[in-house]
């Protein structure tokens, strides 16, 4: 492999888009793209100035002059493009949630390892700046013993029924599009839940529409998040400790600004994000740091525990009966 990391666009979607921009604006190598269709590849490199267009995923994956693929489609696809690429010698970066359920999620991991390549979640908000201070603060004991956490993912997307964040069959819904960000913040601040809390409504569709959870953790920490895809709320987190605590402003899973506060409520820090772009590219620069340093498995967010944030999610879709087409019936 050569010394510069090329990456390899997996589907040409509205995020792809997004994270595509932040990597040639930040002088990441984006050698190709694979479409289903030649005129869409073709569309997306000639936007982006990218080399080569491939009209299948299996090209794009097939291709001698790509390192790493970037994974994009709905996230019923993402372990099967996600296999596609691993047999292919590829490195990955998924989109969140990596896979549709721990099973799939428990599969892939297990290919990469056995292929010895990188398999890493894009959960972009792990790597951006303000996180990056956040767990500074925490590490330093700023805030005394975390104790609990609370956040709200919550957006007024179209009620259109065959929108995909509506549409069952393509794993559509507040959770695993919206309620991810939550859940997943929670991993990182506590591990996986002792016990597990959830109700939600639906929508017609058959998709969630409201999602509400409440985890407990084996030395009495607690984290409640919402997701909602029908009602807009602050988005805003605070994470509480027994010295203090943190408030990020909105939105807060992404590029964004937040305070320290003592336990007396004084403010005795304030961060302000200073970034170009969406904040994408530190993500791909984790990738490209890993793949060049010879690992597999990010300390920020390593496959294990991708798979552990997959069987929180699974106990969830359990307690509030959501079932995707092709799955087992929920017990």
């Amino acid at each position: 492999m050569s010394e510069t990391i090329r990456w390899g666009i997996l589907a040409t979607g509205g995020i792809a888009h997004a994270f595509t921009k932040d990597l040639v604006q930040h002088g990441h190598t984006v050698q190709a793209v694979g479409s289903r269709s030649q005129q869409s590849a073709d569309a997306f490199a000639a936007e982006f100035g990218i080399p080569t267009a491939h009209s299948s995923y299996e090209g794009l994956v097939a291709d001698d002059d790509v390192d790493i693929v970037y994974i994009s489609t709905p996230h019923p696809f993402h372990a099967e493009n996600a296999e596609l690429a691993l047999n292919a010698g590829k490195h990955v970066l998924i989109e969140k949630p990596i896979t549709l359920n721990a099973d799939e999620a428990r599969r892939i991991v297990e290919l990469a390892a056995e292929k010895n390549l990188l398999l890493l979640e894009a959960m972009w908000t792990r790597f951006l700046p303000h996180v990056v201070r956040i767990r500074e603060i925490i590490e330093a004991g700023t805030l005394g013993q975390v104790r609990s956490f609370m956040a709200d993912h919550t957006q007024k997307i179209t009620d259109d029924p065959t929108h995909r964040l509506n549409a069952l069959e393509l794993g559509g819904g507040a959770l695993l599009d919206l309620g991810i960000y939550p859940v997943s913040f929670a991993a990182h601040l506590f591990g996986t839940p002792q016990s597990v809390q959830a109700s939600a409504t639906f929508r017609e569709t058959g998709a969630d529409a409201q999602v509400a959870t409440l985890f407990r953790y084996a030395d009495g920490q607690l984290a409640t998040t919402l997701s909602a895809s029908n009602t807009k709320g602050p988005n805003v987190a605070s994470i509480l400790g027994t010295e203090g605590r943190i408030d990020i402003d909105a939105v807060w899973y992404s590029p964004t600004s937040f305070r320290v506060l003592n336990s007396a409520g004084e403010v005795t820090e304030s961060f302000e994000s200073q970034i170009t772009g969406r904040g994408m590219q530190f993500q791909a620069e984790e990738a490209e740091r890993l793949i060049a340093a010879g690992s597999t498995a990010s300390e920020i967010l390593s496959p294990a525990e991708s798979v552990s944030i997959m069987e929180t999610l699974d106990e969830v879709r359990r307690q509030i009966g959501l079932v995707y087409p092709g799955e087992p019936s929920a017990s």
